[in-house]
C-alpha cells in the first residue's frame, strides 16, 4: 500500500510535459478572453469599484453608490482602470484575476515543497480552472476577492519561513483592497507577533485614511456603508450583509433559540486557531516551521468567520455579485 502511494506521489512530482503546460496556458487564456468578449466592464464586481473611482475623479463621493462596500483605499486602487480605455479593461481584468489565482496556487505549492513544473502543479491548476466553480466565478465577475486568494497563501508561506512582519504587510495590503482577511489578524495575536499585527493594521488604516482625506465625503464608509450593511434591507447584498439575521443564518443558526449553540461552535473554532497560533509561535522560535498546522488554521479561520451561504454559487451564476 505504501509502495503504491509512493509511486503515485513520485509520478505527480515529476516534471510535466510541455504539452500539458501548453494546454494549461491555453485553458487559462481562453477563460480570460471569453470573459473579455462577454463583459465589457471587466465583470460586475470590478465595475462597481471602477464606477466609484470614476465618481471620485469627477468630484463626487464614491459612497453615493450604496453598493460600493469597499474601504476608501480601494477607490485609489481602481483609478488606473478608470483611466484606461474600456477595450483594454475588458481583457485586462480577467487576465489579472487569472494571474492572481495562479500566483496563489504557486504559493500554496511552495508551502509543501511541490515543484512548480511538476505534474501535480499543472494538473491541479488545470482541474481548478475547468472544474472548480469559484475559480470561474472570480474570473467572470472580476471579483476583487482575488487579492485575498493570492495574499493568503503568500502570507502563509512567509509565516512558515519566519517572516512574520512581511506576512503582516501582505495581509494589510489585501485588507486595504478588500477586507476579507481581517480575521487573519487573530493568528498574529495568538502567536504573539505584535509587529506583524501592527503592520497588518497600519497598512489598510494609513491607506484608507489617506484616500478618505482626498474624497468629498471622507467619512462615507462609516456614515453610509456600515449603516447600510447593518440594516439588512437590500436584496442585492443579502448574501454579504452584516445584519444580525443574515449573520446568524450564514453561520448555521436559523433560529434564535439556537444562538447559544452557534456561538459555542464558533468559539471552539477560535480556540483551535489559538492553539495553532501558539504551536506556530513555539515552532518558529525553535527554528522549525509548522506547515500543516498553519496551512489548516488560516483557511479554517476564513471559513469560520465568513462561511459561504448555500445560494451564493447560484446567485453568481445568474450574474449576482
Amino acid at each position: 500500500m505504501n509502495t503504491g502511494k509512493s509511486a503515485v506521489s513520485g509520478w505527480l512530482l515529476r516534471p510535466s510535459g510541455w504539452h500539458v503546460r501548453a494546454v494549461l496556458g491555453l485553458v487559462l487564456l481562453a477563460g480570460a478572453v471569453r470573459v473579455g468578449l462577454r463583459a465589457p466592464d471587466g465583470g460586475m464586481d470590478n465595475a462597481i469599484v471602477v464606477r466609484a473611482a470614476e465618481a471620485w475623479l469627477h468630484g463626487r463621493s464614491p459612497y453615493a453608490d450604496r453598493h460600493f462596500l469597499y474601504l476608501p483605499a480601494a477607490v485609489l486602487a481602481a483609478v488606473p482602470q478608470a483611466l484606461l480605455p474600456t477595450g483594454v479593461v475588458r481583457f485586462l481584468v480577467p487576465a489579472g484575476v487569472t494571474a492572481g489565482l495562479v500566483a496563489g496556487w504557486l504559493c500554496a505549492l511552495r508551502l509543501y515543497g511541490v515543484p512548480w513544473r511538476s505534474r501535480f502543479a499543472a494538473y491541479g491548476l488545470l482541474g481548478l480552472a475547468l472544474g472548480f466553480t469559484p475559480f470561474g466565478h472570480l474570473v467572470r465577475l472580476g471579483n476583487w476577492t482575488v487579492a485575498s486568494a493570492a495574499a493568503l497563501p503568500f502570507a502563509l508561506l512567509l509565516v512558515c519561513r519566519g517572516r512574520w512582519t512581511a506576512a503582516g504587510l501582505v495581509i494589510g495590503a489585501a485588507v486595504a483592497v478588500k477586507p476579507l482577511l481581517v480575521p487573519v489578524a487573530l493568528l498574529f495575536v495568538f502567536a504573539g507577533r505584535w509587529r506583524a499585527l501592527g503592520a497588518a493594521v497600519a497598512v489598510p488604516a494609513v491607506a484608507s485614511l489617506g484616500a478618505a482625506l482626498v474624497m468629498p465625503d471622507p467619512a462615507g464608509f462609516f456614515t453610509r456603508t456600515l449603516p447600510f450593511l447593518l440594516r439588512g434591507d437590500d436584496a442585492f447584498v443579502r448574501l454579504y450583509e452584516a445584519s444580525p439575521s443574515a449573520v446568524l443564518a450564514r453561520v448555521g443558526v436559523p433560529h434564535r433559540r439556537d444562538a447559544a449553540r452557534g456561538v459555542c461552535r464558533r468559539g471552539r473554532g477560535v480556540v483551535c486557531l489559538a492553539a495553532v497560533g501558539e504551536g506556530g509561535r513555539g515552532a518558529v522560535q525553535g527554528g522549525g516551521a509548522r506547515h500543516d498546522a498553519d496551512a489548516v488554521g488560516l483557511p479554517r479561520l476564513a471559513a469560520l468567520v465568513r462561511p459561504l451561504p448555500p445560494g451564493r454559487a447560484a446567485a453568481a451564476a445568474r450574474g449576482g455579485r
